[in-house]
């Protein structure tokens, strides 16, 4: 596609959030379906967090699944280095610019909100993470379309 060799697809994406227990490892997950193999995916949060039982829930409705991997903080990241951050809430975008102001890594901000303050049914509750869940996989199409059947369960 004209569009991937202008702008070019990262060798390795980091998806940053609060504590890495609902949007970065959706993100994560819906992200190494789409993208090609030979891209490393990561993702992390800024302070610790706890797995979220309604995101394997709604990971699981999209044929994906965090197996056993437990949240884990930037700090706990072997490499930090990335060639894009993708942030997700104020907090990670903060120390995302704080952590990159010497390095040459892009870093994009995606405004997502938290769904961990949902109240209701479990249904409202499961609702209110499928539409974080929804939104982050537009995005993630639009920014990687590559012409590979995105979104294809794998």
């Amino acid at each position: 596609m004209a569009g991937e060799a202008k702008a070019g697809l990262p060798g390795s994406v980091l998806f940053l959030c609060g504590m890495n227990s609902v949007r970065s490892p959706m993100a994560e997950q819906m992200a190494r379906r789409m993208l090609p193999r030979s891209i490393f995916v990561a993702s992390a949060g800024v302070r610790a967090g706890e797995r979220d039982p309604f995101v394997d829930a709604v990971l699981a409705e999209k044929e994906l699944s965090l197996g056993e991997r437990q949240p884990q903080m930037l700090d706990d990241l072997e490499d930090a280095y990335f060639d894009l951050i993708i942030t997700l809430s104020p907090e990670a975008h903060h120390a995302a610019l704080e952590l990159t102001r010497s390095l040459a890594v892009d870093v994009e901000y995606w405004p997502t909100a938290d769904p961990t303050g949902a109240r209701g049914t479990r249904e409202q509750i499961l609702d209110a993470y499928r539409d974080v869940r929804d939104r982050l996989e537009t995005q993630l199409k639009a920014r990687f379309a590559t012409g590979k059947a995105a979104g294809k369960p794998g």
